[in-house]
């Protein structure tokens, strides 16, 4: 995959996740910040869907696990709606520090995808 726009994906997530996190600690609800943030993630995200199905066809296939790549992708995809969806509908703090702890998965599953896209052997 393309690293300037893994590491965008992973600093963007990283950021949301922080957000989350400290404004529900610190007793926020979640607002249009931190659902601001996720929705940008997800936007991140579907755009590494489109790169993730047009690499192969200009010559840049995966080097690791098809499977698991795409495992992770749509994992991490999922995430962030489910994580605002269940913040608006419980609009509790707690529901805006999981929030953040989704972001910041998500930031695990986006540099482990890049890492089964470039540098693992099959």
């Amino acid at each position: 995959m393309i690293l300037w726009f893994t590491i965008v994906t992973v600093v963007v997530a990283v950021a949301a996740g922080l957000i989350g996190v400290v404004l529900g600690l610190a007793g926020r609800r979640p607002g249009d910040v931190t659902v601001g943030a996720l929705a940008l993630l997800e936007l991140l995200l579907i755009a590494q869907i489109v790169i993730a199905i047009v690499a192969p066809l200009a010559g840049n296939p995966p080097s690791g696990s098809l499977l698991e790549f795409w495992v992770y992708l749509v994992s991490a995809a999922l995430l962030p709606p489910a994580g605002v969806v269940w913040a608006l509908l419980e609009r509790s703090r707690w529901s805006t520090v999981i929030m953040g702890i989704a972001a910041l998965a998500v930031a695990v599953m986006v540099w482990r995808m890049h890492v089964i896209w470039t540098i693992q052997g099959a």
